[in-house]
Formats: structure tokens, sequence, C-alpha cells
């Protein structure tokens, strides 16, 4: 039976190398998330070169689709067992494209799929959110703008331990006018837990000023070699444009320090109207379709 651990800093040294290797897509194969995140999506473990995570909910274990080198199946076979031993039902989730055409080939017949759009990621070219081209994003352009006119004091500064406190402060006054909830809580330890480690998981970030008052902040950090991983942005929404001009001053500051990075991804929506409307509003070159995949049974 597969042993689960909650996952600790000192995990990255092994799971980060296995996540690099199979180069996936998906902010779920992060370890970021999978330490930052844990309380939304579970414990740790290693299987036979395999790395999962995994949690217990309504009368099933949901695990992440493992991530590895070889054939993915016996490991599988053996969530199912750890399953069944805990009377759960064995569910995978950062189930994409790819990988449920592998457990259909594998195993026809016995996986059930169900689309779960509040998980797809958006997924977008390095060029296109540092230049903001063409008809599709002139609003992001206008609003970019309106800031540059109205703030002429603007600057920005990377995020160095000694600047880092001033991103949990404006996070702490921008949480402040938004109410509470199970998305709000995770990510407030998400990101504590991202601001305590930032230096030991060689996390990048940026801040925006105007003048003296920071504005805006982002943090990301490399998934691989074409993919990066935009985990946190905030902005006061009362600063017309500030959202916008962060998006666009990370993204110049990932293609300056990453040159091969192609792709930036900023996650998914959570199932938030306003984050969606956000996100889809950059218009994505890749929504990252993904499903929750149910292991059926005999006679089910």
């Amino acid at each position: 039976m597969i042993e689960f651990h909650a996952p600790t800093v000192a995990d990255a040294a092994w799971v980060q190398p296995i996540l690099e290797r199979c180069a996936y897509p998906g902010a779920d194969y992060t370890f970021y998330n999978m330490y930052f995140w844990e309380g939304y999506y579970g414990a740790l473990a290693e299987v036979d070169g395999f790395v999962t995570q995994a949690l217990a909910h309504s009368g099933q274990l949901i695990c992440l689709y493992p991530a590895g080198q070889g054939d993915v199946m016996p490991v599988i076979e053996q969530l199912h067992d750890t399953a069944r031993a805990h009377r759960l039902r064995l569910s995978l989730r950062g189930v994409t494209d790819e990988t449920r055409e592998v457990l259909e080939t594998a195993a026809p017949g016995r996986f059930t799929f169900t689309e779960y759009r509040d998980s797809f990621d958006y997924i977008y070219t390095v060029e296109e959110l540092c230049e903001l081209h063409g008809k599709k994003l002139q609003a992001k352009r206008n609003h970019i703008n309106r800031f540059l006119q109205e703030h002429d004091d603007w600057h920005t500064e990377r995020v160095t331990p000694e600047n880092l406190p001033l991103c949990g402060k404006m996070a702490k006054l921008w949480y402040a006018q938004h109410p509470a909830g199970r998305e709000i809580d995770n990510e407030k330890i998400a990101l504590r837990r991202a601001m305590e480690h930032f230096e030991a998981l060689s996390l990048d970030g940026l801040l925006l000023f105007v003048g003296d008052q920071v504005a805006a902040f982002s943090i990301g950090g490399r998934m691989h070699e074409q993919y990066y991983d935009v985990m946190f942005e905030k902005a006061f929404p009362d600063i017309d444009g500030a959202y916008p001009m962060i998006n666009r001053e990370f993204s110049r500051m990932v293609a300056k320090k990453y040159p091969a990075v192609r792709w930036l991804n900023r996650e998914d929506d959570m199932g938030e109207e306003g984050l969606r409307r956000a996100k889809e509003s950059y218009q994505p070159t890749l929504l990252l379709r993904k499903y929750i995949a149910e292991w059926q049974e005999d006679g089910v």
C-alpha cells in the first residue's frame, strides 16, 4: 500500500527532476503547486520513480495522474489498491487529452472521463503577453496607456529578500478588500509558503510601484525548459491599468531572464467568474482541457 506524506520544501529535490523530465504543460505538475496548495490537493508519494499527490474527499481518493518515465499503469494499479484498502473509489485528476489517450489505450473501458472546466489552464505565448499586439488585445493596451498617462512616477523592482515583505503587506491590504472563502483561505497559505521559501525554490517576483507605494506584484517560477508558471498576481483594482501593467512587465522580465521559455501558464480560474473573465480577456493561445478519470469497478 502506498504511503503518502505531507509535502515539505525538502521534497523539491526529488520531485522537480521528475516533473522536468516529463515536461507536462499543466500547472498541476509543478512542485510549487504541490507544496503551496497542499490543503487543496493533499499529500505526496513516490511510486516506482513516479510522483503523485492524493486527497481523500467524498468517498474518493483523488490522485494526480502520476508523472514519471515508463509504464504508468502499474503505478495506477497501486493507487487503486491503496484506495480500495481505505474503502475509497479511485479518481485521477489533471488528466489531459494526451494522458486520457494513454489510459484509454492501456485500459479500455476501465475509466470514465468527466471534463472539469474549473481546472482548465490558461496558456499564452510569452510574445503575446509581452507585446499585446493585435485588435483582440487593444483594450489591454488602452488600460496600460491610461496607467502611463496618470502615473509618470511608476517603476518596477525585482523581488529580493529585502523587498519581499512588501508583497506580504500589499497582499494583506488586497485580501481585506475581498471576501473570505475556501479558495481565498487556501491562497493565503499558498502565498505565505511562496514568500517563506522564495529563495529556496528559486522563485521570481516583480513589484510595480506608483511613487513609493506598491500597486501590484507578481510571483512565478520556471516549470521546465519552455514553460513558466505565473502563480500569483495581485493589483489594487482602483488603480486603472495596474493589472495589465504588472502582467506585461512580469512577462517581459521572464522573457529577459529565460530566453528559452515560450509559454506562460497562468493556471486555472477555480470556477471564479471574475477570474475567468479576466483570464479569457487575454485571449489564451491554449485552454488546456482537463478531466477527472474515475476507475470503474467491475460490475459498475
